[in-house]
């Protein structure tokens, strides 16, 4: 069985973006915000605040998405919040 992969944005609490993927949104947050399976960048900057999610997806499909969204500028990140 394929499992169902989901692209998100969180807001960190010095305002940064961090983008992730993964196939449950929520168990990641909490991860992010209470664990140490959080990720390092986040670790420093809690609480995160979930911002934007794309899905569901393929992983490969998740992957691609969450490299082309890495490479934009924070602009173009908070636009694709504000907008979808």
């Amino acid at each position: 069985m394929n499992k169902k992969w989901f692209l998100y944005i969180i807001r960190c609490s010095d305002n940064s973006l961090y983008t992730g993927i993964t196939t449950d949104i929520e168990k990641r947050l909490n991860e992010h915000n209470n664990s140490k399976k959080g990720a390092a960048y986040t670790k420093m900057r809690r609480p995160v605040f979930l911002c934007y999610t794309e899905g569901p997806m393929t992983k490969s499909d998740a992957l691609k998405r969450e490299y082309f969204i890495k490479k934009q500028g924070k602009e173009w990140k908070e636009n694709i919040i504000k907008n979808g």
